[in-house]
């Protein structure tokens, strides 16, 4: 017996109320209930052609990332757009074959789909490199490679980095860069989180009025509050312009977790030249040359306690965003958001400073797929309660 598509009530086949599309059948109990099939319905089964080309998502996603964490609004939406999925016992339920076409999944209010809502607002998106021999950042470098170019041309009087203290080896500190060869010294990624809010203040008061500033997206979002608050510094006392660096930022961990980490392998901090995580492998380049790769799990009880709840993987506030995901090894991953970032981000590349290309579908992609990850954790219900 089929089932009316739009009111959900089984009704006989014999039914002088039908429509034919895309080689099916559909029955109705009355001629309202066709008639708003005719209107709609056929847009949403269009819908659901042009999804299932793009990519296989059924209604076991939805019930694994909205219905199971307890997040589903009940509004419908799923419902409405499908004619297998009802509302039963406070809760969607699947009633009939899933085509996996992705309908109900980017009907809900729930998820997250859009390239805006995984990783902010942006202009374009670049695979990019220094080209400056001398540099040898993370990844492509070209954090440091910009803020030289905004020196050397005087578009700023000095940048908020992070750089290793002296006295404990890889222990971030945040310090205000005037010149070449202290924004040099600070090229490569700390995986400790660096208080450079406070860096910014004393530049500020130093009587900087033109300020770059790194930091992953917690440190952008509060520069960003004391820009635009009404009761922020930035915007009550003081007017320095700040362009804003935002370091894509997965996870960061206590220094004193990854140095006991680390001791227990037989490393010491001392003797590590670079670390990067890639692909949920933490690797340790050593100065004479070696590598140690460790699974990112074993750092896990030492991660920052804000990280499990952070969402935002690329720094959306910012005026430009880095980071090492998407783009070849060796490259940078740029999004550039603001027109101020884009101008300045093309200008280095124009004067010789960096090399760069636009980033790839495939490559875009892969950005977008670790920013979905980091985006559900606020929905995961049961993480919270068990950290």
């Amino acid at each position: 017996m089929p089932l009316d598509p739009i009111c959900k009530k089984i009704i006989s086949d014999n039914t002088e109320y039908f429509s034919d599309y895309g080689g099916k059948s559909y029955y109705f109990c009355s001629p309202e209930c066709k008639q708003k099939f005719d209107a709609l319905e056929k847009s949403v089964i269009r819908l659901k052609r042009n999804l299932s080309e793009k990519e296989r998502i059924s209604f076991g996603k939805l019930k694994k990332d909205i219905i199971k964490p307890g997040i589903c609004t009940l509004c419908g939406a799923c419902a409405a757009s499908c004619e297998y999925i009802t509302i039963e016992d406070g809760a969607p339920k699947l009633v009939g074959p899933c085509k996996a076409c992705g309908v109900c999944y980017y009907q809900c209010p729930r998820t997250i789909t859009t390239e805006e809502g995984l990783i902010g607002s942006f202009r374009f998106a670049y695979a990019a490199r220094s080209a400056i021999p001398e540099i040898r950042g993370q990844d492509g470098g070209v954090v440091t490679s910009l803020l030289l170019y905004a020196l050397d041309e005087g578009l700023i009087d000095s940048a908020v980095v992070t750089t290793r203290s002296k006295e404990e080896p890889w222990k971030p500190v945040p310090v205000v860069a005037k010149t070449r060869e202290e924004v040099l010294e600070s090229s490569g990624s700390i995986y400790s989180h660096s208080m450079t809010l406070e860096a910014l203040m004393s530049a500020i008061k130093q009587g900087m009025n033109s300020i770059a500033f790194v930091g992953t997206s917690c440190n952008i979002d509060a520069v960003t509050k004391m820009q635009k608050s009404s009761y922020g510094f930035l915007h009550l006392f003081m007017r320095a312009k700040v362009l804003k660096l935002g370091l894509f930022c997965m996870d960061t961990f206590s220094y004193e977790g990854i140095k006991a980490v680390l001791k227990s392998y037989g490393i010491t901090l001392e003797n590590v030249d670079a670390m990067k995580i890639r692909k949920g492998k933490f690797e340790i380049t050593l100065k004479d040359g070696k590598q140690q790769i460790l699974d990112l799990s074993e750092f896990d009880e030492y991660r920052s306690s804000s990280c499990r709840f952070c969402t935002d993987l690329t720094a959306e506030n910012s005026d430009i965003s880095f980071g090492g995901v998407g783009s070849p090894r060796g490259w940078t991953t740029v999004l550039t958001r603001s027109a101020l970032g884009y101008e300045i981000f093309n200008e280095a590349v124009d004067n010789g400073y960096i090399e760069a290309r636009h980033l790839t579908d495939d490559e875009l992609e892969r950005v977008l797929n670790l920013a979905k990850m980091k985006k559900v954790q606020m929905y995961d219900l049961n993480r919270r309660q068990k950290k």
